[in-house]
């Protein structure tokens, strides 16, 4: 009976005896629900005779383990207290019931195709991380290991350890892997395991920030304007500066983020009601502000600080445009991120201004990871002191990716706020609301694109 399994054994073994048994069952529990003939799934709390939506009210479903116990089987079959196939339904397969799976993705937040085909992968890692963003277990550490499965990894259970390390090093691995930081993309407070992760799995519950895409019209409208605003060979440096990034990496605790990232030059804090809120200037960007229910205590001292710190748009190399080789995973999408208070408030806090910036200690020489493509764009850069007009007379497809590329550059978009720590390295400075920031002059940014090292 899979309830038996998934909810005792991993509890089981965590207390006692046979730490291979432990490392043999939290690794390989996706694989054997997988390769099973049928998965069983008693809901205790379900009564005789229940109408749809009482699957939605049982507590099986805000347990972790309960997701890959349902998402890794063939065939399943819901029994009710009595032993009662649910809903009646006595299909060899509760999987191929409409009903039952639409109740599934409507209190699971998973998609229903998910639901029936799952694979597992790095891929929409940010996505998966909310599916059990509001789930418990009975060994903190769990809420991590449970997702090992899901995400394809086989990592070390080390119960003990507690949930930030737990997930931190699950998170570390997803990153390094795959290079996808959509699992940096969270708001709460920050791990002791690395600043840019979490806490808690529950601050994955809100819905990632996403841009409203822009319509080929609007793009084509964007570039139209660029052409009149921005040099040619600016486009084209931009591109391949970006273009040559290499993908964020994550190892020993340490996060190496490709990103754009623009200088904070002044804070002036102010409060309304119950909250925080925060007017920035910073290098590149329009002026911002930053809204948290807790005061950010880099920026409460009315005394000018040295500090640096640094708004951060993480590089997304699908802005690029390039085709996509990689094999698809993941989601069943293809079969087989004390003082006076008037004294502080209405103070600008002025920041001050290394005459070297950083990048964190990590090199700043970049990898070049399409050099056909980047050494056409430099050679077309190096020609391009004219109008946009001669540009796509030389490479139109590399400069029509190029323009793109700067009109998604121009929109709005979620931002990290980074803080200069004495070694070189940044922390993030965690807020519980999405900052949001937006590119004032386009032209200036080329300077901006670096690797930071984040602890």
């Amino acid at each position: 009976m899979s309830r038996g399994f998934t909810e005792y054994i991993p509890s089981s073994l965590a207390g006692g005896q046979n730490n291979v048994e432990v490392q043999q069952s939290v690794n390989s529990m996706f694989i054997w629900y997988r390769h099973s003939t049928l998965t069983v799934i008693y809901l205790s709390d379900v009564p005789p005779s229940s109408k749809p939506g009482a699957l939605a009210s049982s507590a099986w479903n805000t347990r972790g383990w309960t997701v890959q116990e349902f998402l890794a089987p063939n065939f399943v079959l819901f029994y009710q207290r009595d032993w009662s196939l649910y809903l009646d339904d006595r299909s060899p397969n509760h999987k191929d019931s409409l009903i039952i799976m639409q109740e599934m993705a409507d209190v699971a937040g998973i998609d229903t195709q998910a639901l029936i085909a799952f694979r597992p992968g790095m891929r929409f890692a940010r996505e998966k991380l909310q599916w059990v963003s509001a789930r418990v277990t009975t060994c903190q550490e769990d809420i991590a290991y449970s997702l090992f499965g899901i995400f394809g990894v086989n990592l070390p259970a080390i119960y003990g350890e507690k949930k930030q390390k737990a997930l931190g090093r699950l998170l570390q691995e997803v990153v390094a892997q795959s290079g996808d930081i959509s699992a940096l993309d969270w708001v709460g407070q920050s791990s002791e395991f690395n600043s840019c992760l979490p806490a808690d799995i529950a601050s994955y519950k809100a819905p990632p920030y996403t841009v409203s895409s822009l319509s080929e019209d609007d793009i084509q409208a964007s570039i139209s304007s660029l052409r009149h605003e921005v040099a040619a060979d600016v486009v084209l440096k931009l591109y391949t500066l970006l273009g040559n990034l290499s993908a964020s990496r994550f190892g020993n605790c340490r996060l190496h983020l490709p990103c754009i990232a623009f200088r904070v030059t002044a804070v002036k804090r102010n409060r309304a009601q119950d909250q925080e809120i925060y007017e920035v200037k910073a290098d590149g960007l329009l002026d911002l502000l930053i809204t948290t229910e807790d005061k950010l205590i880099q920026f409460s001292s009315p005394r000018p600080t040295m500090q640096t710190f640094l708004l951060v748009r993480p590089w997304n190399r699908h802005l690029l445009e390039l085709p996509d080789f990689t094999e698809p995973s993941g989601l069943a999408e293809l079969p087989e991120i004390a003082g006076d208070r008037e004294s502080e408030e209405g103070c600008w806090s002025a920041l001050g201004s290394p005459s070297q910036q950083s990048s964190g200690g990590f090199p700043e020489a970049q990898e070049s990871v399409d050099s056909e493509l980047s050494g056409r764009a430099l050679r077309l850069a190096a020609r391009l002191r004219q109008p946009f007009g001669a540009l796509e007379s030389v490479d139109s497809e590399l400069s029509g990716r190029a323009l793109r590329l700067a009109a998604r550059l121009r929109q709005p978009f979620g931002a990290f706020l980074l803080a200069q720590q004495h070694g070189g390295e940044y922390k993030i400075i965690a807020s519980d609301h999405d900052i949001f920031a937006q590119v004032k002059d386009l032209s200036s940014i080329s300077d901006m694109v670096k690797t930071l090292e984040i602890s």
